[in-house]
């Protein structure tokens, strides 16, 4: 089946030195860009990530510092990846939980602005997961009789996670053709920051998700523990979820403002009425 796109879908995945969001980078990105017509475009870029790439992710993605020397930084195709990127929804397998928050990491290091509050994430490993629970080779195996070649190749991992895809929509009629209900549906938490350190709860209010206040109302403990945003974002966390905790902060200021001009209004008018 056909996807049934208002915008362009990119369906990308990344291969890293390593599994930390903040500490890790990207050495390859392949993406392959749906556009509404049907149309396809598709690239790979590897970059130099300025650090040995461990024996044992080598050992998953075959990458080697050697394959790497020559290339460009992320710093340096940052603006080419962010256009690229610029107005498009957002696919991949397993990518809410780590390409997303790590490009979205890479782009802040490079200084690049990349917004991306108005795409709608699918993240096919989610819908495979809620349907059938298995990983992207099973995947391919179940919903398109392939056997996945070349797994942890990212050109690979892209084409068969937009082959899975295509085939979940042919197999399941009430998977609706539309990227905003493959989004929701795709979706384990209504994330506030790309990593899901903060969600919004039932009330639609911003609510930490990890830690010794998981379930607590963000702006409530930041009021109570002004500290405790200091050790965010000092900390070993993404610069996304940096930003969450600071906006909360000048929230919670701003609100403490305007509470204090209300209490100082208010004594200035009962002082009027008394001495009338």
């Amino acid at each position: 089946m056909e996807l049934n796109l208002k915008q362009p879908l990119i369906v990308f995945d990344v291969e890293s030195t390593g599994l930390s969001i903040t500490k890790d980078r990207i050495i390859e990105l392949s993406y392959i860009k749906v556009y509404p017509d049907g149309q396809e475009e598709a690239r790979t870029f590897r970059f130099n990530p300025g650090m040995p790439i461990p024996a044992e992710t080598t050992a998953l993605h075959h990458i080697t510092d050697n394959d790497v020397a020559n290339c460009p930084t992320f710093e340096q195709l940052a603006t080419e990846i962010a256009r690229i990127f610029h107005n498009c929804d957002i696919a991949g397998f397993n990518s809410t939980h780590f390409d997303i928050p790590l490009l979205a990491q890479e782009m802040a290091k490079a200084n690049v602005e990349f917004d991306l509050s108005a795409c709608r994430f699918i993240d096919v490993q989610t819908i495979f997961h809620k349907k059938e629970k298995r990983d992207l080779p099973a995947a391919s195996r179940f919903y398109c009789g392939e056997e996945m070649e070349n797994q942890h190749n990212a050109m690979a991992d892209a084409r068969t996670t937009l082959n899975v895809l295509r085939a979940q929509l042919d197999r399941y009629p009430d998977l609706e053709n539309d990227v905003e209900a493959l989004s929701r549906y795709s979706s384990h938490t209504r994330n506030v920051d790309l990593a899901g350190r903060v969600v919004l709860n039932e009330q639609g209010q911003p609510t930490i998700n990890f830690g010794r206040y998981r379930g607590q109302l963000l702006d409530e403990v930041v009021a109570r523990d002004p500290g405790y945003v200091g050790w965010v974002t000092s900390g070993d966390f993404a610069e996304d979820t940096k930003r969450v905790f600071t906006d909360a902060r000048k929230r919670v200021k701003q609100a403490g403002k305007r509470e204090a001009s209300a209490q100082q209004l208010e004594a200035l008018q009962s002082k009027f009425k008394n001495n009338m």
